[in-house]
């Protein structure tokens, strides 16, 4: 069940990025507060408060204006400090003057020192003067809240009445039910021309037992250890009680005297929890770490999963994953997680779920902190990387014998002629011109199941962080009736590595496998080895290579190519014929190639993240909020406020949108099914001998695990008849596409149609293509893709560039308008060649390509760089890419670890400087003077330039755009107008 723990941890991992995250507003420390010390005087002079004794307790800045003004703001009004004199020792204060407004006063920002939940109490020792003033005149405490996306409220607290030359004591509570963005303090109230006199404010948290935001060594969790019973917790549809054993004494605490249990749950939802309002900052990570087990109702092992409950203050509710353990009923496991809320809720609440109902949680401990900053990780030191050096001994068989390899299982291995003389066309590719190969090849017989096949130790020949291509060529026995699988995989200890697969149909023909894989941790053994077809089916292996891939070389022949296709010929004329000799400067300041990134509805929350996303893209995609699941969860229940809200973003600043998706075909019950019939054994199995449909689930494990966790189809679709079913899906196009009818530009129409066929399956052959023609009627602007995943790197035999082409032409002889192709691009080691490949084949259909949704993922942020470099640069070099689109850039909102730009909490990290100077590179530049024909030439990228012209001692700046094309480009610069 080992296995299992890390299979259920891979899954929480990636089902994170289907709950948005809202914000909490930034709240600081404070101390256990204690009662004012302000006594009541009638005189004009008063006693100064205790210092000692409420500086530690009142939230106030400067309460006594000590420090003069520092904190305080006079709110469209005047503000000076009378200092005490030595007559008067006692008598600074703030007189507040040229008020026009009876709201105009002094106020204080106190968001970052309150809580909701919490009561406060406010003393002010206050007074009025004034020419205008007659007898009395009110003055009054508020405090102003302010909401992101709702109107301002304000919160009455106290008024006195106050007569002049006196002082009087104000005196209130007040207390917050949700957490605006900004919560101001003020004081107010006199009528326009009367003087308002402050001499001292304090604010103090009642509670004097417990402190208002974090506890011992930051932790934000109340009665962390249950030393103070379950007191701060409850039963979220369950109860909870408190234990020093269970089970006669065979249970006992992890650590402390106490652990709690839930009894009586009688849903997955039901656990115990605890309202943590208040007591978090935004756009602050926090990690989450927990000691749980189960018990009872005979489960041994389930999922336990750490979850937020999220209301904002416009009443959304979310549901965020945050921490997930493999919780078992022997031992105490630990519950590790981390998460970053954007914004400012009006209530959280942290709560444990997961196991099936009758079987009890047990917590013992329960921490939430700020994570501590991890350094960032040092470029890996790779010393004689043997570029284009085959590691595999004995690749060729020259000698004819098998020396250096061995049968794994008990197959038999022999020599046969026969094979292929050249190089397979990826492994040409990349290494150019090599050694014939011997026509010699391996023979497999004897294979008694599927993983049996030739195999080599590679340990000490493999070197860290180095990024190997894999090529080959095989072919099958005879024997075979349905196509077959074979697979290079690698075990790297007791982890499988897909090394590439490729789906044969026929036993005449050789055929290529190409992949790659990097090893990021120091292995104890490493194998390679062959396998995949069925038991009893013989095949063959011919000319294996395995070498490490030289990046910088390919980058070189990238460069150039990118200036090709890239670039055009751009002729400015100036209108005036005095212009010969003149001095310019041309400055590309925006590239037009579409480079966009996923956004969320919770990210928008965060203005950092709209910062970078603003400044850095200028195409947009939505991660889950145009998906129907999530428009319709309920049907009729239509949610679109989530997608306008981000289509409002993208319109304010001038960010083209792609609709992804109108429809996704892979049904999660029908694949959660398959998966687990064919990866039950490798569980049980540590993995090595793997079956080959488990490794290929396993090798595409974040796109494949998706559909669980999306719930592609709702549940309600899934149970419509055929006839409510097509009816559904016709009112999903017209909903959707004559609400945004010209907004967004693309749209995927029916996502994996290569790995999933709800539709087709239930409503007919015909249904994909009359998906396209419905949705080019309803809004013919929007070019209509496919999409889909592993197109490009030959590790998914359902999803080749081959397969991939059949299905568009099939769509189109069926008259589906198909307008582009999406490529997801969630890729591991990418080797240039092989993606390229992928695209000259795919752009033999003379359709604009796009790279929809692609991530890179490396724990070494350097190597991770250099990933994306790899993917940047093919696809801009190539002329059938039309755009890239990235899955994401910040930490804990990507749908795989450790492919983030920008960490949690702002900062970039190296894979972000490099998309950041690729971008730099990919912007013209040029200076020089007019020729005596008066024009200026250069080369440039389409997109938007400025022109800065050097004459008559003046410099004047103008802007062009450079539109795409091949031909030169001539341009009119006007120079007087």
């Amino acid at each position: 069940m080992g296995k299992l723990h890390a299979f259920f941890f891979t899954i929480f991992n990636i089902y994170k990025k289907l709950n948005s995250l809202q914000r909490l507003k930034e709240t600081a420390s404070m101390e256990i507060p204690i009662q004012s010390m302000i006594d009541i005087n009638d005189g004009l002079h008063s006693q100064t408060p205790d210092e000692s004794r409420s500086a530690k307790s009142n939230i106030i800045d400067n309460h006594n204006f000590s420090n003069g003004l520092h904190a305080w703001y006079a709110n469209c009004c005047d503000a000076f400090l009378v200092s005490p004199s030595v007559e008067e020792p006692y008598n600074r204060h703030v007189v507040v003057k040229n008020r026009n407004e009876h709201w105009q006063g002094l106020e204080q920002d106190i968001t970052t020192k309150v809580s909701p939940g919490f009561r406060y109490m406010v003393s002010a020792r206050v007074g009025v003067s004034g020419e205008c003033l007659e007898g009395e005149a009110d003055v009054i405490a508020t405090v102003k809240l302010e909401y992101p996306h709702a109107e301002t409220k304000f919160l009455f607290i106290a008024k006195t009445t106050v007569a002049r030359e006196k002082w009087e004591n104000l005196e209130g509570a007040f207390m917050l039910s949700d957490m605006p963005e900004r919560v101001v303090f003020y004081l107010e109230g006199p009528t326009p021309g009367v003087n308002l006199l402050i001499e001292s404010v304090l604010v103090m948290c009642e509670d004097k037992t417990a402190p208002c935001i974090y506890t011992e060594e930051g932790n934000i969790i109340l009665n962390p250890e249950f030393e103070d019973g379950v007191n701060n917790w409850t039963g979220r549809g369950c109860k909870i009680t408190l234990h020093d054993s269970m089970a006669n004494g065979k249970i006992l605490p992890k650590s402390g005297k106490f652990f709690a249990s839930t009894t009586e749950r009688t849903q997955n939802w039901n656990g115990i929890q605890q309202d943590i309002s208040g007591r978090i900052q935004r756009k602050l990570a926090y990690e989450v770490s927990a000691f749980v087990r189960i018990f009872g109702n005979n489960v041994t092992s389930s999922g336990v999963r750490a979850t937020l409950w999220v209301q904002t203050p416009d009443s959304r509710e979310q549901y965020i994953g945050i921490a997930n353990a493999q919780a078992t009923d022997s031992d105490w496991v630990q519950l590790q997680g981390k998460f970053l809320l954007n914004g400012s809720p009006s209530k959280v609440v942290i709560y444990l779920e997961g196991p099936p109902p009758g079987t009890d949680i047990l917590l013992d401990g329960l921490m939430v902190k700020h994570a501590a900053k991890i350094p960032p990780s040092p470029p890996p030191v790779i010393e004689n990387p043997d570029y284009g050096v085959n590691i595999i001994t004995n690749s060729n068989l020259s000698d004819g014998t098998t020396n250096g390899w061995f049968p794994l299982g008990s197959c038999a291995l022999s020599v046969m002629s026969g094979s292929p003389h050249i190089l397979p066309p990826a492994a040409r590719d990349t290494l150019g011109p090599h050694q014939r190969l011997s026509g010699s090849c391996i023979q497999t017989a004897n294979r008694t199941q599927t993983w049996m096949g030739p195999a080599q130790m590679i340990t000490d020949k493999v070197k860290l962080f180095v990024t190997y291509q894999v090529s080959a060529w095989v072919r099958l026995g005879p024997g075979a009736t349905s196509p077959q699988n074979v697979n290079v995989a690698l075990g790297v200890d007791s982890q499988w590595v897909n090394g590439g697969q490729v789906e044969i149909n026929d036993a005449y023909r050789w055929h290529e496998i190409c992949g790659s894989f990097r090893i990021e941790k120091q292995p104890a053994k490493v194998m390679v080895y062959i396998q995949g077809p069925a038991a009893g089916i013989n095949f063959m292996l011919a000319g294996l290579q395995i070498f490490a891939v030289d990046r910088q070389a390919r980058f070189k022949h990238l460069r150039r190519q990118t200036d090709k296709i890239r670039k055009r010929d751009v002729t400015l004329k100036f209108d005036s014929s005095d212009m010969h000799g003149t001095m310019v400067s041309v400055k590309q300041t925006r590239n037009s190639f579409p480079i966009g990134s996923c956004v969320s509805r919770t990210n928008i929350d965060n203005e950092d993240f709209v910062a970078f996303m603003v400044k850095n893209f200028n195409w947009a995609v939505f991660g889950n909020e145009l998906k129907w699941y999530w428009t319709e969860s309920q049907r009729g229940n239509l949610n679109y406020k989530d997608a306008d809200e981000l289509l409002k973003l993208c319109d304010d600043n001038n960010i083209s949108a792609r609709g992804h998706c109108i429809f996704w075909d892979v049904d999660n019950t029908h694949l959660l099914i398959w998966f687990l019939l064919h990866v039950s054994d490798l569980l049980a199995n540590q993995f090595v001998p793997p079956d080959p449909l488990a490794n290929q689930v396993l090798a595409c494990f974040d796109q494949i695990i998706d559909p669980f966790l999306d719930n592609t189809v709702q549940d309600w679709v899934k149970n419509l008849n055929k006839t409510d079913l097509n009816t559904a899906v016709q009112n999903r196009l017209t909903s959707l596409l004559n609400r945004y009818k010209g907004r967004f530009k693309h749209y995927d129409v029916n996502n994996e149609m290569l790995h999933g066929s709800f539709y087709p399956n239930r409503l007919g052959p015909d249904t994909r293509a009359n998906m396209f023609k419905t949705a080019n009627q309803l809004d013919p602007s929007a070019t209509l893709f496919v999409n889909d995943y592993h197109i490009e790197d030959g590790c998914d035999t359902r999803s080749t560039p081959e397969k991939y082409i059949a299905q568009i032409l099939d769509l189109q002889q069926q008259g589906a308008p198909v307008g582009g192709i999406g490529i997801q691009g969630h890729i591991d080691s990418p080797v240039g060649p092989v993606v390229c490949s992928a695209l000259d084949k795919l752009g033999a259909l003379g359709l604009p390509i796009w790279f929809t949704e692609l991530d890179v993922s490396s724990i070494n942020e350097h190597i991770r760089a250099d990933d994306l470099e790899v993917m940047f640069r093919e696809i801009f070099a190539h002329p059938a890419v039309e755009g890239i689109m990235i899955w994401g850039f910040w930490e804990l909102f990507m749908s795989r670890d450790n492919s983030h730009l920008v960490d949690a909490e702002g900062e970039i990290n190296e894979a972000g400087s490099r998309f950041l100077q690729l971008k730099k590179e990919w912007l013209s530049h040029a200076h020089g003077y007019v020729d005596d024909q008066c024009e200026f030439k250069f080369r440039g990228f389409p997109g938007t330039y400025d022109i800065v012209i050097f004459a008559d001692s003046k410099k004047t700046v103008k802007r062009f755009v450079v539109e795409n094309g091949d031909q030169d480009l001539p341009f009119v610069v006007p120079i007087h107008s």
